[in-house]
């Protein structure tokens, strides 16, 4: 079974706008606890993912290839809102940091995450990283779609 081991940290600075961003727009079938069902086109491709409940920094996780018609499609029986975000692939020190910089009613949102071959893993964070939030479900995509970051970000 493939295991998705990540993790995941609000960013700081702005040192990491100096990377292209790619745009995503991603939706959900499902936001279940025990699983989720997402929806995304990114750079022409589209992706239905399959991903299990989270248990710590690992979760199982199932991705397909699908055409980009169908995707739109799908994103429009989607729960609402949709998940827009620019990404940027930043390397550091060996490891791939996706940093997702959300749009629409999360806007004001950037969170960086690293993917690791094991949990016991030991990376070098980059001078933009701040604090970890692996653990804090509100910074999961699912959980932005049903309440975004504009409904909670000044209750903290």
């Amino acid at each position: 079974m493939p295991i998705e081991i990540e993790r995941k940290f609000l960013v700081v600075g702005e040192t990491w706008r100096e990377v292209p961003a790619v745009y995503y727009a991603q939706g959900y079938l499902n936001r279940d606890k025990a699983r989720t069902v997402r929806v995304r086109i990114a750079n022409n491709q589209a992706f239905l993912t399959v991903k299990g409940a989270n248990q710590g920094a690992r979760r199982c996780e199932f991705e397909y290839p699908i055409p980009v018609p169908d995707a739109r499609e799908l994103l429009c029986l989607c729960e609402q809102p949709l998940i827009e975000k620019y990404r940027r692939n930043i390397l550091h020190a060996g490891f791939v940091w996706e940093v997702d910089e959300f749009l629409g009613e999360n806007t004001g949102l950037v969170v960086a995450e690293i993917e690791l071959p094991d949990e016991s893993t030991e990376f070098e964070r980059p001078d933009w990283v701040g604090l970890e939030v692996t653990n804090d479900s509100r910074y999961y995509n699912a959980n932005l779609s049903r309440y975004p970051y504009i409904q909670w970000q000044n209750n903290d």
